[in-house]
Protein backbone atom coordinates (compact mmCIF):
# COMPACT_ATOMS: atom_id res chain seq x y z
CA UNK A 1 0.00 0.00 0.00
CA UNK A 2 1.32 3.58 -0.98
CA UNK A 3 0.25 6.94 -0.05
CA UNK A 4 0.25 10.11 -2.29
CA UNK A 5 1.32 13.29 -0.96
CA UNK A 6 1.31 16.47 -2.75
CA UNK A 7 1.53 20.15 -1.72
CA UNK A 8 -1.90 20.80 -2.94
CA UNK A 9 -4.43 18.29 -3.07
CA UNK A 10 -6.56 17.60 -6.28
CA UNK A 11 -10.16 17.92 -5.78
CA UNK A 12 -11.47 14.00 -6.78
CA UNK A 13 -14.26 13.31 -8.75
CA UNK A 14 -15.84 9.79 -8.36
CA UNK A 15 -16.92 8.97 -11.66
CA UNK A 16 -16.17 9.56 -15.35
CA UNK A 17 -19.66 9.52 -16.68
CA UNK A 18 -21.38 12.63 -18.27
CA UNK A 19 -21.66 14.59 -14.58
CA UNK A 20 -17.89 13.74 -13.13
CA UNK A 21 -16.13 14.62 -16.61
CA UNK A 22 -17.76 17.94 -16.53
CA UNK A 23 -17.59 18.31 -13.45
CA UNK A 24 -13.53 17.96 -14.03
CA UNK A 25 -13.66 20.42 -17.20
CA UNK A 26 -14.82 22.90 -15.06
CA UNK A 27 -11.93 22.24 -12.19
CA UNK A 28 -9.84 22.78 -15.19
CA UNK A 29 -11.27 25.82 -16.60
CA UNK A 30 -11.01 27.35 -13.32
CA UNK A 31 -7.49 26.23 -13.18
CA UNK A 32 -7.40 23.55 -10.19
CA UNK A 33 -6.54 19.90 -10.33
CA UNK A 34 -8.80 17.61 -10.79
CA UNK A 35 -8.69 13.92 -10.29
CA UNK A 36 -11.18 11.14 -11.64
CA UNK A 37 -11.27 7.79 -10.47
CA UNK A 38 -13.21 5.69 -12.89
CA UNK A 39 -14.31 2.22 -11.65
CA UNK A 40 -14.80 1.19 -14.93
CA UNK A 41 -12.47 0.31 -18.27
CA UNK A 42 -13.48 2.79 -19.82
CA UNK A 43 -14.39 6.65 -19.49
CA UNK A 44 -19.15 6.34 -19.73
CA UNK A 45 -18.35 2.89 -18.41
CA UNK A 46 -22.09 3.12 -17.00
CA UNK A 47 -23.16 4.55 -20.27
CA UNK A 48 -21.83 1.59 -22.33
CA UNK A 49 -23.91 -0.78 -20.98
CA UNK A 50 -26.77 0.41 -22.02
CA UNK A 51 -25.44 1.75 -25.78
CA UNK A 52 -28.65 0.21 -27.34
CA UNK A 53 -30.88 2.75 -25.46
CA UNK A 54 -31.95 6.20 -27.47
CA UNK A 55 -31.65 9.02 -24.88
CA UNK A 56 -35.25 11.23 -25.28
CA UNK A 57 -32.85 14.60 -24.99
CA UNK A 58 -30.75 15.95 -28.17
CA UNK A 59 -27.72 16.17 -28.56
CA UNK A 60 -28.05 19.87 -27.32
CA UNK A 61 -29.37 19.22 -24.39
CA UNK A 62 -26.06 16.60 -23.32
CA UNK A 63 -23.13 18.57 -23.76
CA UNK A 64 -21.34 20.78 -21.32
CA UNK A 65 -20.72 23.85 -22.28
CA UNK A 66 -16.83 23.89 -19.85
CA UNK A 67 -16.15 20.47 -21.55
CA UNK A 68 -16.84 21.88 -25.30
CA UNK A 69 -14.33 24.74 -24.34
CA UNK A 70 -11.97 21.96 -23.40
CA UNK A 71 -13.06 19.51 -26.56
CA UNK A 72 -12.58 22.59 -29.13
CA UNK A 73 -8.48 22.82 -29.20
CA UNK A 74 -9.06 19.04 -30.05
CA UNK A 75 -10.43 19.41 -32.93
CA UNK A 76 -14.44 17.70 -31.62
CA UNK A 77 -16.83 18.71 -33.38
CA UNK A 78 -20.71 18.81 -31.72
CA UNK A 79 -23.13 16.46 -33.51
CA UNK A 80 -26.24 17.79 -34.85
CA UNK A 81 -28.31 19.78 -32.02
CA UNK A 82 -31.46 18.68 -32.74
CA UNK A 83 -30.83 14.93 -32.85
CA UNK A 84 -31.39 12.12 -30.52
CA UNK A 85 -28.23 9.76 -29.87
CA UNK A 86 -27.98 6.49 -28.32
CA UNK A 87 -25.99 5.36 -24.92
CA UNK A 88 -23.49 4.28 -27.17
CA UNK A 89 -23.06 7.42 -29.04
CA UNK A 90 -22.94 9.77 -26.58
CA UNK A 91 -19.88 7.53 -25.00
CA UNK A 92 -18.05 7.20 -28.39
CA UNK A 93 -18.72 10.86 -29.48
CA UNK A 94 -18.66 13.12 -26.52
CA UNK A 95 -17.38 11.17 -22.78
CA UNK A 96 -14.25 8.95 -24.57
CA UNK A 97 -12.80 11.99 -26.43
CA UNK A 98 -13.17 14.59 -23.57
CA UNK A 99 -11.82 12.03 -20.99
CA UNK A 100 -8.87 11.98 -23.60
CA UNK A 101 -8.99 15.70 -23.75
CA UNK A 102 -8.49 15.76 -20.14
CA UNK A 103 -5.35 13.25 -20.22
CA UNK A 104 -3.99 11.62 -17.24
CA UNK A 105 -6.04 13.24 -14.80
CA UNK A 106 -8.43 10.41 -15.65
CA UNK A 107 -7.60 7.22 -13.80
CA UNK A 108 -9.25 4.38 -15.12
CA UNK A 109 -10.09 0.54 -12.98
CA UNK A 110 -9.76 3.01 -10.12
CA UNK A 111 -12.45 1.81 -7.99
CA UNK A 112 -12.92 4.15 -4.61
CA UNK A 113 -13.38 1.75 -1.35
CA UNK A 114 -13.85 4.32 1.13
CA UNK A 115 -13.33 8.43 2.19
CA UNK A 116 -12.28 9.86 5.29
CA UNK A 117 -10.68 12.72 7.00
CA UNK A 118 -7.23 12.35 7.26
CA UNK A 119 -6.49 11.36 11.17
CA UNK A 120 -10.31 11.95 11.84
CA UNK A 121 -12.94 8.93 11.74
CA UNK A 122 -16.34 10.29 11.90
CA UNK A 123 -16.59 10.67 15.43
CA UNK A 124 -13.90 12.97 16.08
CA UNK A 125 -14.29 16.46 16.24
CA UNK A 126 -10.83 18.39 16.80
CA UNK A 127 -9.67 20.07 13.69
CA UNK A 128 -11.87 18.12 11.37
CA UNK A 129 -12.63 20.50 8.56
CA UNK A 130 -8.95 21.55 8.52
CA UNK A 131 -7.85 18.20 7.24
CA UNK A 132 -7.63 16.91 3.46
CA UNK A 133 -10.04 14.07 2.36
CA UNK A 134 -7.95 10.32 2.38
CA UNK A 135 -9.84 8.88 -0.55
CA UNK A 136 -8.78 5.08 -0.34
CA UNK A 137 -9.09 3.32 -3.90
CA UNK A 138 -8.07 -0.35 -5.09
CA UNK A 139 -6.96 -0.67 -8.59
CA UNK A 140 -7.70 -3.49 -11.46
CA UNK A 141 -4.44 -5.02 -10.53
CA UNK A 142 -5.62 -5.37 -7.01
CA UNK A 143 -3.16 -3.00 -5.45
CA UNK A 144 -4.25 -0.26 -2.39
CA UNK A 145 -3.34 3.24 -2.84
CA UNK A 146 -4.53 5.86 -0.40
CA UNK A 147 -4.82 9.59 -1.78
CA UNK A 148 -5.35 12.87 -0.16
CA UNK A 149 -8.05 15.56 -2.12
CA UNK A 150 -8.86 18.89 -0.89
CA UNK A 151 -12.39 17.93 -2.11
CA UNK A 152 -14.72 15.16 -3.43
CA UNK A 153 -17.16 15.14 -6.01
CA UNK A 154 -18.84 11.81 -6.06
CA UNK A 155 -20.62 11.70 -9.39
CA UNK A 156 -20.59 7.71 -9.50
CA UNK A 157 -24.32 7.47 -10.57
CA UNK A 158 -26.63 4.33 -9.28
CA UNK A 159 -26.11 2.51 -12.26
CA UNK A 160 -24.78 -0.70 -10.37
CA UNK A 161 -27.16 -0.51 -7.51
CA UNK A 162 -30.93 -1.45 -9.25
CA UNK A 163 -33.83 -1.70 -6.80
CA UNK A 164 -35.15 -5.35 -6.63
CA UNK A 165 -38.50 -6.54 -7.27
CA UNK A 166 -40.01 -6.80 -4.13
CA UNK A 167 -42.47 -3.83 -3.28
CA UNK A 168 -41.40 -3.42 0.18
CA UNK A 169 -37.68 -2.45 -1.70
CA UNK A 170 -36.09 -5.96 -0.71
CA UNK A 171 -35.21 -8.86 -2.92
CA UNK A 172 -38.63 -10.49 -3.56
CA UNK A 173 -38.39 -14.30 -1.90
CA UNK A 174 -36.89 -16.78 -4.22
CA UNK A 175 -35.25 -13.29 -6.49
CA UNK A 176 -32.06 -14.35 -5.78
CA UNK A 177 -32.50 -17.91 -6.87
CA UNK A 178 -33.66 -17.27 -9.68
CA UNK A 179 -31.02 -15.02 -11.42
CA UNK A 180 -30.20 -16.75 -13.98
CA UNK A 181 -34.21 -15.59 -15.35
CA UNK A 182 -33.61 -12.02 -13.77
CA UNK A 183 -32.31 -9.05 -15.36
CA UNK A 184 -32.61 -5.09 -14.24
CA UNK A 185 -31.41 -3.76 -17.61
CA UNK A 186 -33.69 -2.99 -21.02
CA UNK A 187 -32.70 -5.98 -23.34
CA UNK A 188 -30.32 -5.25 -26.17
CA UNK A 189 -32.53 -7.18 -28.68
CA UNK A 190 -30.26 -6.45 -31.43
CA UNK A 191 -27.88 -9.05 -29.60
CA UNK A 192 -28.75 -12.40 -30.93
CA UNK A 193 -28.18 -14.06 -27.88
CA UNK A 194 -30.40 -11.55 -25.74
CA UNK A 195 -32.34 -11.48 -28.73
CA UNK A 196 -32.82 -15.66 -28.93
CA UNK A 197 -33.27 -15.07 -25.26
CA UNK A 198 -36.92 -13.60 -25.23
CA UNK A 199 -38.15 -14.59 -28.29
CA UNK A 200 -41.45 -16.26 -27.98
CA UNK A 201 -41.10 -15.89 -24.57
CA UNK A 202 -43.61 -14.44 -22.19
CA UNK A 203 -42.06 -11.76 -20.19
CA UNK A 204 -42.61 -9.99 -16.77
CA UNK A 205 -41.46 -6.49 -16.93
CA UNK A 206 -41.88 -4.72 -13.45
CA UNK A 207 -41.90 -0.66 -13.62
CA UNK A 208 -43.64 2.07 -14.75
CA UNK A 209 -40.97 4.71 -16.00
CA UNK A 210 -39.14 5.05 -19.33
CA UNK A 211 -37.03 1.79 -18.79
CA UNK A 212 -40.15 -0.02 -18.98
CA UNK A 213 -41.62 2.28 -21.75
CA UNK A 214 -38.55 1.50 -23.60
CA UNK A 215 -39.01 -2.56 -22.82
CA UNK A 216 -42.18 -2.90 -23.70
CA UNK A 217 -41.75 -1.37 -26.78
CA UNK A 218 -38.95 -3.01 -27.69
CA UNK A 219 -40.77 -6.68 -26.88
CA UNK A 220 -43.84 -5.69 -28.94
CA UNK A 221 -41.10 -4.62 -32.13
CA UNK A 222 -39.99 -8.16 -31.24
CA UNK A 223 -43.35 -10.06 -30.70
CA UNK A 224 -44.01 -8.12 -34.53
CA UNK A 225 -40.79 -9.58 -36.22
CA UNK A 226 -40.54 -12.84 -38.12
CA UNK A 227 -38.90 -14.71 -35.48
CA UNK A 228 -40.58 -13.46 -32.59
CA UNK A 229 -43.84 -15.47 -32.84
CA UNK A 230 -45.53 -15.81 -29.20
CA UNK A 231 -43.38 -13.06 -27.20
CA UNK A 232 -45.75 -11.38 -24.75
CA UNK A 233 -45.24 -9.54 -22.19
CA UNK A 234 -46.71 -9.25 -18.11
CA UNK A 235 -46.68 -5.56 -17.74
CA UNK A 236 -46.40 -5.23 -13.72
CA UNK A 237 -47.76 -1.98 -11.90
CA UNK A 238 -47.56 -1.08 -8.12
CA UNK A 239 -49.93 1.87 -8.87
CA UNK A 240 -53.25 1.34 -11.35
CA UNK A 241 -53.93 2.98 -14.83
CA UNK A 242 -54.38 6.36 -14.96
CA UNK A 243 -54.05 9.23 -17.51
CA UNK A 244 -50.37 9.65 -16.51
CA UNK A 245 -49.17 6.22 -16.56
CA UNK A 246 -47.75 6.76 -20.26
CA UNK A 247 -45.97 9.84 -19.20
CA UNK A 248 -47.03 13.41 -20.23
CA UNK A 249 -47.51 12.67 -23.99
CA UNK A 250 -47.81 15.32 -26.11
CA UNK A 251 -47.45 17.79 -23.07
CA UNK A 252 -43.86 17.02 -22.54
CA UNK A 253 -41.32 19.49 -23.51
CA UNK A 254 -39.25 16.81 -24.35
CA UNK A 255 -41.17 15.29 -27.31
CA UNK A 256 -39.33 11.83 -27.65
CA UNK A 257 -39.81 11.17 -23.95
CA UNK A 258 -43.25 12.17 -24.83
CA UNK A 259 -43.39 9.97 -27.53
CA UNK A 260 -41.96 6.85 -25.77
CA UNK A 261 -44.64 6.41 -23.27
CA UNK A 262 -46.95 6.67 -26.15
CA UNK A 263 -45.49 3.56 -28.26
CA UNK A 264 -45.37 1.76 -24.76
CA UNK A 265 -49.33 2.18 -24.71
CA UNK A 266 -49.69 1.37 -28.41
CA UNK A 267 -48.02 -1.96 -27.21
CA UNK A 268 -50.28 -2.20 -24.89
CA UNK A 269 -53.15 -1.67 -27.03
CA UNK A 270 -52.33 -3.53 -29.71
CA UNK A 271 -52.19 -6.85 -27.38
CA UNK A 272 -48.39 -7.55 -26.91
CA UNK A 273 -48.99 -7.31 -22.95
CA UNK A 274 -51.14 -7.42 -19.98
CA UNK A 275 -51.36 -4.70 -17.76
CA UNK A 276 -51.40 -6.15 -14.09
CA UNK A 277 -52.30 -3.02 -11.77
CA UNK A 278 -51.66 -2.54 -7.87
CA UNK A 279 -49.20 -5.51 -7.52
CA UNK A 280 -46.34 -5.43 -5.14
CA UNK A 281 -44.48 -8.53 -5.90
CA UNK A 282 -43.61 -10.54 -2.95
CA UNK A 283 -42.36 -14.03 -4.09
CA UNK A 284 -40.87 -15.53 -7.32
CA UNK A 285 -41.41 -19.06 -7.11
CA UNK A 286 -39.66 -21.30 -9.87
CA UNK A 287 -41.84 -24.08 -11.21
CA UNK A 288 -40.19 -26.43 -13.89
CA UNK A 289 -38.43 -24.53 -16.13
CA UNK A 290 -41.00 -20.96 -15.52
CA UNK A 291 -41.48 -18.40 -13.12
CA UNK A 292 -44.77 -17.57 -11.30
CA UNK A 293 -44.39 -13.81 -9.60
CA UNK A 294 -46.79 -13.98 -5.99
CA UNK A 295 -48.17 -10.46 -4.64
CA UNK A 296 -48.07 -9.26 -1.24
CA UNK A 297 -51.86 -9.93 -1.38
CA UNK A 298 -51.11 -13.31 -2.65
CA UNK A 299 -52.10 -12.95 -6.25
CA UNK A 300 -50.48 -15.38 -8.53
CA UNK A 301 -49.84 -14.46 -12.13
CA UNK A 302 -49.54 -16.52 -15.01
CA UNK A 303 -46.07 -18.40 -15.64
CA UNK A 304 -43.24 -16.14 -17.66
CA UNK A 305 -40.17 -17.56 -18.94
CA UNK A 306 -38.02 -14.41 -18.01
CA UNK A 307 -38.30 -11.40 -15.49
CA UNK A 308 -36.77 -8.18 -16.21
CA UNK A 309 -37.13 -5.67 -13.16
CA UNK A 310 -37.10 -1.82 -13.92
CA UNK A 311 -37.85 -0.54 -10.22
CA UNK A 312 -35.42 2.34 -10.49
CA UNK A 313 -31.81 2.63 -8.47
CA UNK A 314 -30.45 3.26 -5.32
CA UNK A 315 -27.06 4.91 -3.95
CA UNK A 316 -24.44 3.42 -3.21
CA UNK A 317 -23.49 4.89 0.18
CA UNK A 318 -20.86 2.28 1.51
CA UNK A 319 -17.63 3.97 1.21
CA UNK A 320 -18.51 6.86 2.23
CA UNK A 321 -19.70 5.85 5.53
CA UNK A 322 -17.23 7.56 7.51
CA UNK A 323 -18.15 11.10 6.13
CA UNK A 324 -20.97 12.97 7.77
CA UNK A 325 -24.14 13.32 5.41
CA UNK A 326 -26.87 15.25 5.87
CA UNK A 327 -29.39 12.73 3.47
CA UNK A 328 -32.92 12.41 3.29
CA UNK A 329 -34.00 9.25 5.16
CA UNK A 330 -36.94 8.37 2.58
CA UNK A 331 -34.51 9.38 -0.70
CA UNK A 332 -31.20 9.50 0.13
CA UNK A 333 -30.69 12.39 -1.55
CA UNK A 334 -29.48 15.46 -0.21
CA UNK A 335 -31.95 17.16 2.63
CA UNK A 336 -32.34 20.64 0.77
CA UNK A 337 -32.79 18.64 -2.37
CA UNK A 338 -34.70 16.00 -1.40
CA UNK A 339 -38.17 18.22 -0.97
CA UNK A 340 -38.07 18.93 -4.32
CA UNK A 341 -38.11 15.47 -6.02
CA UNK A 342 -40.21 13.67 -3.62
CA UNK A 343 -42.37 11.74 -5.10
CA UNK A 344 -44.75 10.49 -1.88
CA UNK A 345 -45.19 14.87 -1.75
CA UNK A 346 -45.26 15.78 -5.90
CA UNK A 347 -44.61 13.56 -9.37
CA UNK A 348 -43.51 16.27 -11.62
CA UNK A 349 -40.43 15.35 -13.23
CA UNK A 350 -39.51 19.00 -13.45
CA UNK A 351 -37.79 20.07 -10.31
CA UNK A 352 -36.10 23.75 -10.37
CA UNK A 353 -32.26 24.28 -11.08
CA UNK A 354 -29.75 23.82 -8.58
CA UNK A 355 -26.48 23.72 -6.85
CA UNK A 356 -24.13 24.41 -4.09
CA UNK A 357 -26.91 25.11 -1.54
CA UNK A 358 -29.08 22.18 -1.87
CA UNK A 359 -25.92 19.82 -2.75
CA UNK A 360 -24.11 20.50 0.84
CA UNK A 361 -23.05 18.52 3.82
CA UNK A 362 -22.11 19.15 7.29
CA UNK A 363 -19.12 17.79 5.78
CA UNK A 364 -17.86 20.66 4.23
CA UNK A 365 -16.24 19.65 0.55
CA UNK A 366 -17.78 16.72 -0.51
CA UNK A 367 -20.39 16.78 -2.58
CA UNK A 368 -23.11 14.00 -4.34
CA UNK A 369 -23.49 15.19 -7.90
CA UNK A 370 -25.25 14.07 -10.98
CA UNK A 371 -27.58 10.96 -10.83
CA UNK A 372 -26.60 10.03 -7.48
CA UNK A 373 -27.73 13.54 -5.88
CA UNK A 374 -31.04 12.13 -6.27
CA UNK A 375 -31.19 9.15 -4.37
CA UNK A 376 -33.78 6.79 -5.00
CA UNK A 377 -35.93 9.36 -7.09
CA UNK A 378 -36.65 9.33 -10.85
CA UNK A 379 -36.52 12.01 -13.73
CA UNK A 380 -32.95 12.90 -13.37
CA UNK A 381 -31.87 15.04 -16.56
CA UNK A 382 -28.09 15.61 -17.98
CA UNK A 383 -28.76 19.17 -17.86
CA UNK A 384 -29.45 18.88 -14.27
CA UNK A 385 -26.08 16.78 -13.57
CA UNK A 386 -23.77 19.87 -15.21
CA UNK A 387 -25.81 22.81 -13.51
CA UNK A 388 -25.24 20.77 -10.76
CA UNK A 389 -21.12 20.66 -11.04
CA UNK A 390 -20.88 24.38 -12.46
CA UNK A 391 -22.18 25.38 -8.75
CA UNK A 392 -20.27 23.15 -6.94
CA UNK A 393 -16.85 23.75 -8.77
CA UNK A 394 -17.62 27.64 -8.76
CA UNK A 395 -18.11 27.04 -4.50
CA UNK A 396 -14.85 24.89 -4.64
CA UNK A 397 -13.25 27.86 -6.52
CA UNK A 398 -14.31 30.25 -3.89
CA UNK A 399 -16.80 32.06 -6.30
CA UNK A 400 -19.69 32.44 -4.32
CA UNK A 401 -21.46 34.23 -6.27
CA UNK A 402 -21.48 32.42 -9.37
CA UNK A 403 -21.98 29.40 -7.33
CA UNK A 404 -25.40 30.90 -5.93
CA UNK A 405 -26.72 32.00 -9.19
CA UNK A 406 -28.53 29.48 -11.37
CA UNK A 407 -29.41 30.73 -15.36
CA UNK A 408 -30.48 26.74 -16.35
CA UNK A 409 -34.43 26.58 -17.55
CA UNK A 410 -35.27 22.58 -17.62
CA UNK A 411 -38.11 20.99 -19.79
CA UNK A 412 -41.36 20.74 -18.44
CA UNK A 413 -42.63 17.15 -18.26
CA UNK A 414 -46.30 17.21 -18.57
CA UNK A 415 -47.10 14.69 -15.64
CA UNK A 416 -47.83 16.28 -12.53
CA UNK A 417 -50.11 13.59 -10.49
CA UNK A 418 -50.10 14.80 -7.14
CA UNK A 419 -48.89 12.70 -3.96
CA UNK A 420 -47.58 9.18 -4.14
CA UNK A 421 -48.81 8.34 -7.66
CA UNK A 422 -45.65 6.60 -8.44
CA UNK A 423 -46.76 3.67 -5.38
CA UNK A 424 -50.88 3.59 -5.15
CA UNK A 425 -52.27 0.43 -5.46
CA UNK A 426 -55.47 1.77 -6.34
CA UNK A 427 -56.86 5.44 -7.50
CA UNK A 428 -54.71 8.10 -7.60
CA UNK A 429 -55.97 10.61 -4.98
CA UNK A 430 -56.85 14.29 -6.55
CA UNK A 431 -54.57 16.74 -5.59
CA UNK A 432 -53.20 20.29 -6.25
CA UNK A 433 -50.63 18.60 -8.36
CA UNK A 434 -53.48 17.20 -10.76
CA UNK A 435 -55.00 13.98 -9.39
CA UNK A 436 -56.17 11.28 -12.01
CA UNK A 437 -58.58 8.85 -12.06
CA UNK A 438 -57.61 4.33 -12.43
CA UNK A 439 -59.23 1.64 -11.81
CA UNK A 440 -59.51 -0.64 -8.85
CA UNK A 441 -55.91 -3.40 -8.90
CA UNK A 442 -56.85 -5.97 -11.60
CA UNK A 443 -55.35 -7.95 -14.85
CA UNK A 444 -56.40 -6.39 -17.87
CA UNK A 445 -55.69 -6.98 -21.45
CA UNK A 446 -56.27 -3.76 -23.07
CA UNK A 447 -57.02 -3.82 -26.94
CA UNK A 448 -57.72 -1.48 -29.83
CA UNK A 449 -60.67 -0.64 -28.59
CA UNK A 450 -59.94 0.37 -25.26
CA UNK A 451 -57.43 2.67 -23.92
CA UNK A 452 -56.10 4.06 -20.03
CA UNK A 453 -58.75 6.20 -18.38
CA UNK A 454 -58.03 9.67 -18.86
CA UNK A 455 -57.00 12.70 -16.14
CA UNK A 456 -60.52 13.71 -13.73
CA UNK A 457 -61.40 16.95 -15.11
Amino acid sequence: MSATVTEQPPVVVIGAGPAGLAAAAHLVDRGIEPLVLEAGAQAGAAVREWAHVRLFSTWGELTDPAAEKLLAPTGWTKPDTKTYPSGGDWAEQYLQPLADALGDTVRLGARVTGISRAGRDRIVDADRADQPFTVHVTHADGHEEKLLARAVIDASGTWTTPSPAGGDGLPALGERAAADRVSYRVPDLNDPATRARYAGKRTAVIGSGASAFTTLAALAALAKSEDGTGTHATWILRRGLSGSTFGGGTADQLPARGALGLTAKAAVDEGHADAVTGFRTEAIERHGDRLILVAEDGRHLDPVDEVIVLTGFRPDLSFLDELRLGLDERLQAPLALAPLIDPNQHSCGTVYPHGVNELSHPEEGVYLAGMKSYGRAPTFLALTGYEQVRSVVAAIAGDRESAERVELVLPETGVCGGAGLFDQPTADKTSDGGGCCAPAPQLIQLGTASSAPSCCP
